[in-house]
């Protein structure tokens, strides 16, 4: 009974150890500001035959758009898209060496842009890597990959909630920045308008000097 109890507590570390390394070695994830007319590069050590995604997506700024290359280690383009506002590309490693991928904001003037990247590198690591069986998985052996599963979408769930609500509260922040500016401006107007009435309708109750001119003989 307690080589038992020992066997599940081994089991669930090993899927917290494994829960740890998905984050810590098999990807890249990054939010980075990209200032106007800027542009920014990447790089990445990738063997042959490994397969990669990439996965993007602009946060804030302008209209959520980025330009997006993929390079191998070579410099032949595998990917390339102008003016996304998201996008994922899944490719195969097809040579060793440094794949390099950039994100440009070269075609704004004047709106830096919040960008969001997730960059993936292999599959992900066994979850029980010290136990090659060809026997099946115990009960408790698969409620633990049941819930390693369900861990992992719940990250990708919450990833892609926070970036949604990014998004909003960027769009709400400048709607309401454009409404301020608006009210500012028709208040200003108001001022104006009531200010001149004012003075036009003093000009029609105003009492008329006259002057007269005396021609001397």
């Amino acid at each position: 009974m307690c080589g038992s109890q020992h066997g599940h507590v081994r089991v669930l570390l090993q899927v917290l150890w494994a829960q740890l390394l998905c984050g810590w070695v098999f990807g890249s994830e990054l939010t980075f500001e990209l200032p106007d007319n800027a542009k920014q590069c990447f790089y990445e050590d990738i063997t042959i035959g490994t397969k990669c995604t990439l996965e993007f997506q602009v946060v804030t700024g302008g209209h959520y758009d980025v330009d997006c290359r993929l390079e191998d280690a070579d410099g032949t383009v595998l990917y390339k898209e102008m003016k996304k506002q998201y996008d994922s590309f899944t490719f195969t490693a097809a040579k060793n060496g440094t794949y390099k991928f950039c994100f440009s904001n070269e075609f704004s003037t004047f709106t830096h842009k919040t960008v969001y990247f997730d960059f993936q590198v292999g599959e992900d690591p066994p979850l029980f890597p010290n136990e090659n069986r060809v026997t099946a998985l115990t009960q408790m052996e698969s409620a633990c990959v049941s819930i390693h599963e369900a861990l992992k979408s719940v990250i990708d769930y919450q990833t892609h909630f926070r970036l949604r609500e990014a998004q909003g509260r960027s769009r709400a922040e400048d709607l309401n920045t454009r409404v301020a500016f608006w009210s500012i401006g028709e208040a200003f107007i108001l001022l104006v308008v009531s200010i001149s009435q004012v003075v036009l309708l003093r000009s029609f109750f105003s009492d008329k000097k006259t002057t007269t001119t005396r021609v001397g003989s």
